[in-house]
């Protein structure tokens, strides 16, 4: 009962994984996670979304893969069916609109033309790292701080415990706020 414990704890992100490999600190791919065994190549796509860097800084490491989730806050997905809404009417066609901000964010960043997902409110919030030629820290708080200051945003409530009690401390403050969240999230990742 003594023994500390290290952990993270972070909302989990409603959105769609993404995978963002960069060699020679360069955005060279991103993918979805796909069927779990072959990704979606949405690189054109991502390469839209401000809060993805095109390139490391120097000193990041020449092989590095950025994990996190695409999303679509509230608000702009409120707007972005609101904006379907009123395309359609002036049309005289019926309204397409997406069900929930996760299918408007999978359905942007899947799309064929990028410039269709450049016109759509994404972003990206960071929680992890795959394949790397070198580790920036030797803990996942320490990486996680290292992404961040690379320019990849990570969630606000991303916080390191040290002891059960913490884990629920942190567990209870994020499902007090999760409804004034700006994005959806499936409940908190330690």
């Amino acid at each position: 009962d003594d023994e500390e414990i290290a952990l993270t704890a972070e909302p989990k992100i409603d959105g769609l994984s993404c995978s963002l490999r960069y060699e020679q600190r360069k955005l060279v791919q991103a993918l979805t996670r796909g069927d779990g065994a072959t990704g979606e190549d949405v690189t054109a796509n991502v390469r839209t979304i401000a809060d993805i860097p095109a390139r490391l800084p120097a000193g990041a490491p020449g092989l590095f893969e950025v994990r996190g989730e695409v999303y679509m806050a509230k608000a702009d997905f409120a707007a972005l069916n609101q904006r379907l809404a009123d395309e359609a009417a002036v049309a005289g066609k019926e309204a397409r609109q997406f069900a929930n901000p996760r299918n408007a964010a999978a359905g942007s960043l899947r799309q064929k033309d990028a410039g269709v997902t450049a016109q759509r409110p994404l972003g990206f919030l960071a929680h992890g790292w795959g394949e790397a030629a070198a580790l920036p820290a030797d803990t996942q708080s320490g990486v996680v701080a290292a992404i961040r200051e690379w320019g990849f945003p990570i969630a606000a409530d991303f916080a390191a415990v040290a002891s059960v009690a913490d884990a629920l401390s942190r567990y209870r403050a994020i499902e007090e706020k999760r409804a004034d969240l700006p994005f959806d999230i499936d409940g908190v990742v330690y």
